[in-house]
């Protein structure tokens, strides 16, 4: 691998900025600054907006667009763990934006259905409602996420410290 890579002077991620002097290491170090901040800002932007965190528009998004969904469902499309959804659920539920209903034979199953206040917030919120971050991501190429992963999975095993996995299923603006 070269000792230096070659920026893009075309692109305004790297305008500007002399990227190029650096050591790969920290061009890379200012990529990562870079993403984070863009999440950051984002979640800000929605809080500031809705008043809800970012997981939270996420998860009414979610139902407002899948009316009846259940929460075993909510955890699937969000990728998180299905306890995570459910303490989602519950707050927006307490906040009158989420409503319940049970059904099936045992009635142990729920529905999920957005209330008239929960549409109002969504059409003032800032998308793409679950994250800036995924939504890049989903705009990528398959070849280009292998690589990602591949190499991200090498850096995780780099860190150095005690590498848990648990934060792998926490929607990025609860972290």
């Amino acid at each position: 691998m070269s000792s230096q890579l070659t920026p893009d002077p075309t692109d305004p991620v790297e305008q500007g900025d002399a990227i190029a002097d650096l050591q790969p290491s920290r061009q890379v170090l200012r990529q990562f600054r870079i993403i984070f901040n863009a999440v950051k800002t984002h979640f800000r932007r929605i809080e500031h907006e809705s008043g809800l965190g970012g997981a939270q528009v996420w998860a009414l998004s979610v139902v407002a667009e899948s009316p009846g969904i259940g929460v075993g469902r909510l955890a699937e499309v969000m990728d998180i763990r299905q306890p995570t959804a459910s303490n989602l659920v519950r707050g927006l539920v307490g906040k009158g934006l989420l409503r319940s209903e049970r059904c099936g034979a045992d009635r142990r199953a729920v529905s999920l259905f957005a209330t008239d206040e929960a549409r109002s917030i969504l059409t003032k919120v800032p998308g793409p409602w679950s994250g800036v971050l995924p939504h890049a991501l989903d705009t990528l190429d398959e070849a280009t996420l292998l690589r990602m992963h591949a190499d991200l999975g090498g850096l995780i095993r780099c860190l150095g410290e005690p590498v848990t996995t648990d934060a792998a299923n926490i929607p990025l603006a609860q972290l």
